[in-house]
């Protein structure tokens, strides 16, 4: 196929760019309307929906030839797109448009482009003897938290639906990615006692005990930066931590009675998590607010979890990972700092790889595009991934 034709899924991936399924926006735009498709086609989707019914997830199965649901392998992509607040596009990011051997707009790398190719293959999945079943599950709120993903799981669970690997189609320029860091996301609230900046032994400065707490963070990553443990297979091959957002104070001559801070651990594959944070949550709950309350009995610390993301690491020996090393011709996995669902899949008993049409350095930025050669590719990883699942001798 000449990478000068256009693809047979850019009807379905201009489609999904259409919608503007922004995080904060509801998806069910999108989703309804994939769902309408599959059903008009004789697929029996299933729709999963987050607590307030505005959003939702999609999970469809192309049975095998014996009609066994069981098994089989995921194909797997959030709806959600970052937003265009702010950005300079040069066309509209909501009006897929094709210049240059590109398509632009919000989501064709990340991650509509990978969604739309799994659904315009759907029919030669769907005409094809499978020996084991072939799953399609759409996400929300993936770009926020993964909060969608761990619903769709949950369920699945549930129902007893159970397969054995998934292919996360985030953008990686067809490479096999089979590890990520764990991404862990916490807020701190201090409640200190305001006073006059003359009377200091009369407050709590609730900005310096932030300070302590935030250079408590630097010394624990500073400790994995010297120490270790260490993966090389990393670009920054030990466990991290940022803190990213602070917000505190009224004035110079005030003793703050607040301060808020957002920070992450980044934790790589064999760091545990709640390891990392339980040290920190026992230095912040233990020390510092027994010494805020030796100053002010009202004085308080609060650390709490704004997402957990796991990392998850596949052998490269594991059949998802040589089958998708065999389909896209890569020899050899990589790992990645950045996170996905992947890990949630993980957690849930498949085995899982990353492997997707575009270039994450294309994702989150003001024209947006995936290159209509990576759609390409993408589309030859699904016929030879139909070939790979039909039965012997068809």
């Amino acid at each position: 196929m000449s990478h000068l034709e256009l693809p047979r899924s850019l009807d379905w991936i201009e489609r999904l760019v259409r919608f503007d399924t922004t995080s904060r926006e509801s998806n069910l735009g999108l989703i309804e309307t994939v769902r309408d498709h599959l059903s008009a086609a004789g697929y029996a989707p299933l729709l999963i929906y987050d607590a307030s019914g505005k959003k939702a997830n999609l999970f469809v199965t192309v049975p095998a030839h014996d009609g066994e649901t069981q098994g089989g392998v995921v194909l797997s992509g959030h709806t959600d797109v970052v937003p265009v607040d702010g950005q300079a596009w040069s066309s509209d990011p909501f009006q897929p448009a094709l210049r240059d051997g590109r398509l632009y707009g919000r989501g064709t790398c990340d991650m509509k482009g990978f969604l739309g190719v799994a659904l315009a293959m759907l029919p030669t999945f769907a005409s094809t003897r499978l020996r084991a079943p072939l799953h399609l599950a759409l996400s929300y709120d993936e770009e926020v938290g993964c909060l969608g993903a761990d619903v769709m799981l949950r369920e699945l669970a549930r129902l007893d639906i159970r397969p054995d690997s998934c292919i996360v189609g985030e953008p990686t320029e067809m490479r096999v990615i089979s590890a990520h860091k764990s991404s862990n996301l916490y807020r701190c609230t201090v409640h200190g006692h305001a006073a006059h900046s003359s009377l200091t032994p009369r407050g709590v400065n609730a900005i310096e005990y932030a300070a302590r707490a935030i250079c408590h963070i630097r010394d624990m990553a500073d400790g994995h930066r010297i120490d270790g443990p260490f993966d090389r297979d990393f670009e920054v091959p030990f466990t991290t931590a940022n803190t990213g957002i602070i917000s505190g104070g009224l004035s110079v001559n005030t003793i703050p009675d607040h301060c808020q801070f957002d920070f992450e651990f980044r934790t790589i594959p064999g760091v545990l998590a709640p390891d990392v944070i339980g040290g920190l949550r026992r230095y912040i709950t233990g020390e510092l607010r027994y010494r805020m309350k030796a100053e002010h009995p009202q004085a308080d610390i609060v650390l709490e979890t704004l997402a957990e993301v796991p990392g998850f690491d596949t052998a490269a020996h594991a059949e998802i990972a040589q089958l998708a090393q065999a389909l896209t011709g890569a020899r050899g996995t990589q790992k990645v700092a950045y996170c996905t669902e992947a890990g949630m899949f993980q957690r849930a008993g498949m085995t899982a790889v990353i492997c997707g049409p575009g270039s994450l350095e294309q994702a989150h930025r003001a024209d947006e595009y995936v290159a209509v050669a990576q759609i390409h590719q993408c589309e030859q990883f699904m016929e030879k991934l139909a070939n790979h699942l039909a039965v012997a001798g068809q």
